[in-house]
């Protein structure tokens, strides 16, 4: 296969409709096609033989490699400007291959104290099990990650904007840091999309993401990808992912390839409609605060303004009337879907506290933010006026 928009330099929106392809189209289709086939056959014994010790190119069966998984590696590789791809069944089979396949025991991670439930839960609870230490900081404090640093941990894994309180880290600082104490730096770059920030621009190692969310983009299949630059990761990776057996389906690839044909546009509308609503609770009687990464009010705008290219699609904000009136005002939503996901093209709200982060301990979602009156809102595409006035007519009720 052979990327076609990789020839000259492409704008990100361009990116997006045309990455990842075959080398050599079977009948000049537009749209990868679906290979829904488990094994390949081989011209010939020697042939064979050469592809399974890797002498010469080919495939061989599904959960080794597939031509339309790889045209989908492919595609985020180039919207990440990284090198490689590696899909997975889910985006915690992706956090998984990164964290279980590159440490190894006593080995040391170090993680940015706010994360997606699971994940936290994976890194405090699951890899201690094998030997692999884990401690947490707040990577958005720089003094305070330089500190956790000096412990020389393996790898460094974060998120920003964080799920669910929106707090950016620097990423070439946190780059710097980590590769002067000898780490490496994996960030979940969910929240943000290639389309907003490219981590490994900023010196970032591996990135990785739920393709469930926003590259997707319409709630209606799982997946993730790892994405890299040094072959090195990538052979340990994609040998532990094709052993491991949390593969793609073809077909889930196909899906997901085909969300990210609409990515830009997709992103250039819910960033619009967040960014107005934001504005429009930040200015209601009965909102306590609001955290979007767009407001000049938010603690590291600036960063935010430095390392991406737009300021996402996710809002958190609370009510005056802290956990009582964040569950009625979820209660009284007609058009806004109460589900958990993000990045869909229909707007979706949840309670973290109760949802999900509640496998966090509640003394832990206290100190972090994850408060009872928290909100997660992911705005969708809808017509922001519709948007607001289904917000204002259920704020009414609390």
């Amino acid at each position: 296969m052979a990327d076609k928009s990789s020839e000259i330099k492409r704008r990100p929106e361009t990116l997006a409709v045309h990455a990842g392809g075959l080398q050599q189209p079977v009948f000049g289709e537009v749209s990868p096609p679906i290979f829904q086939t488990s094994t390949f056959t081989f011209p010939d014994a020697e042939i064979g033989a050469a592809r399974f010790t890797g002498a010469q190119p080919g495939y061989v069966y599904t959960r080794m490699g597939n031509p339309t998984v790889q045209a989908l590696e492919e595609a985020v590789a180039v919207l990440e400007d990284g090198h490689w791809g590696v899909a997975t069944a889910s985006g915690m089979a992706a956090i998984s291959a990164v964290l279980f396949g590159l440490l190894a025991t006593e080995d040391l991670v170090l993680a940015g104290d706010c994360l997606y439930g699971p994940s936290y839960t994976v890194i405090a609870r699951e890899l201690p099990r094998f030997g692999i230490r884990s401690r947490f900081v707040d990577t958005s404090d720089l003094n305070a990650l330089a500190q956790a640093l000096a412990q020389r941990p393996k790898l460094l894994f974060l998120e920003t904007p964080t799920n669910p309180t929106l707090q950016i880290t620097d990423l070439a600082a946190a780059a710097r840091l980590a590769h002067d104490h000898g780490s490496l730096l994996v960030v979940d770059n969910t929240f943000a999309t290639p389309y907003c920030q490219q981590p490994l621009v900023h010196q970032a190692d591996i990135v990785v993401h739920s393709l469930t969310k926003a590259l997707n983009g319409h709630s209606d299949v799982i997946g993730g990808v790892i994405v890299g630059r040094d072959p090195a990761w990538h052979r340990q990776i994609k040998r532990f992912v094709t052993l491991t057996g949390g593969v793609m389906d073809p077909h889930q690839a196909w899906l997901i390839l085909r969300g990210v044909r609409t990515l830009a546009l997709r992103l250039e509308r819910a960033q619009a409609n967040a960014l107005a609503l934001a504005n429009f609770l930040a200015q209601h009687p009965k909102v306590a605060w609001v955290i979007y990464p767009g407001s000049p009010d938010h603690p590291q705008h600036q960063i935010a303004r430095q390392q991406m290219h737009g300021f996402g699609f996710m809002i958190s904000f609370g009510l005056t009337s802290g956990r009582p009136g964040a569950l009625a005002l979820l209660n009284n939503l007609k058009l806004i879907n109460l589900a958990v996901s993000l990045g869909g093209v229909e707007s979706l709200i949840q309670h973290p506290a109760s949802m999900t982060h509640a496998g966090v301990p509640a003394p832990e979602r206290e100190r972090l933010g994850i408060t009872e009156d928290m909100i997660r809102f992911s705005v969708g595409c809808e017509a922001v006026a519709d948007l607001e006035a289904d917000l204002a007519q259920a704020l009414a009720g609390c």
